[in-house]
């Protein structure tokens, strides 16, 4: 039985921190192998359009930029492998991960596993995802054409994804449990701005019906309680829902090992978690901002500081006692 080589590096995860980590690691002289369960970019690949990313393109998309960075790891000699880590093993100078496939060795790991969109949890949601219901807006919207969307949720991604979504419906309604949106001033302009764009305030959606295809659906008035049923218009027979309710960080294979708080992995500023030679990075980390360039910039560190763990350098190499789970 062939022994798995020794990475320096493992990185778990090919959105912008694990794809930055892998570049400036190849850039460091180490050996980086980047582990990506199902496709590479994460959350940013659904995302329409990147406008506040330092040097992006006109009109740039999620994808158009995960293109480049990809093509930039690989170029500083970044290995990749599609595989779903189930065991990770984290103590001692030899790090494990367990994949489906296989098994990877290295001296450090960087995990940047991200987050899933968050489900709005009501009745019919499950079912009827791909028939109405969608958490991609760059995936989905053309499905619409000329129909009615509803948007749920008030973020910066939610009013963010309503302006894109009405290329393809007649109208976009954002369907939001305050009075008031949470997204930040310029987005709120755009979609205030935009004649096709309405607002159903103070609502949440209680349940979605539908027999194989979305026709309907119930919200309800979150002051007043009282429900209201939304359905298809007739010639259209189904119409369209989108879901921006938030994230739900993909940290429990570390839960027994790593601190967590809610849901997300607690590090200090140069990314370093309760662990020697372990590190988080972008989304998956607990901290104020989850943008394309924080969490190219936490990859950054995070690389930079494992390859210092490596050369014996770290000055951080002992668990910080408030990162150890007991």
């Amino acid at each position: 039985m062939t022994t798995p080589q020794i990475y320096d590096v493992l990185i778990i995860g090919a959105g912008p921190a694990g794809l930055a980590a892998a570049l400036y690691a190849g850039r460091s002289r180490l050996s980086a192998l980047v582990i990506e369960k199902e496709k590479d970019g994460g959350q940013i690949v659904i995302t329409a359009e990147i406008d506040n990313y330092p040097g992006s393109l006109e009109h740039e998309t999620g994808p158009s930029l995960i293109d480049r960075m990809v093509a930039q790891a690989r170029r500083f000699g970044a290995e990749k492998v599609y595989d779903a880590i189930t065991e990770a093993h984290l103590e001692g100078d030899i790090k494990r991960l367990v994949g489906k496939k296989g098994e990877y060795l290295g001296r450090s790991v960087i995990i940047a596993t991200g987050a899933h969109p968050r489900p709005i949890g009501c009745p019919g949601e499950r079912e009827l995802i791909g028939k109405g219901v969608s958490y991609c807006a760059t995936c989905d919207g053309n499905f619409f054409e000329d129909m009615e969307i509803f948007v749920i949720g008030g973020g910066d991604t939610a009013v963010e994804e309503a302006v894109y979504l009405t290329k393809f419906g007649r109208k976009v309604t954002i369907v939001h449990r305050r009075d008031e949106l949470r997204a930040v001033k310029s987005i709120q302009e755009k979609a205030m701005n935009n004649t096709k764009i309405h607002f159903l305030w103070d609502s949440v959606v209680s349940e979605l019906h539908g027999d194989g295809v979305l026709e309907a659906m119930t919200v309800k008035n979150v002051k007043t309680g009282k429900e209201t049923r939304i359905e298809a218009d007739e010639e259209d027979g189904t119409f369209g829902v989108f879901v921006f309710v938030g994230f739900i960080p993909e940290s429990q294979l570390f839960a027994d090992q790593l601190l967590l708080r809610n849901g997300y992995i607690v590090t200090d500023e140069m990314m370093h978690t309760g662990i020697p030679g372990v590190f988080a990075a972008g989304d998956i980390r607990e901290k104020s901002l989850r943008q394309v360039i924080t969490a190219a910039a936490d990859g950054a560190i995070a690389a930079m500081e494992a390859s210092a763990y490596i050369d014996g350098l770290c000055l951080v190499n002992e668990p910080n006692p408030s990162m150890v789970v007991v």
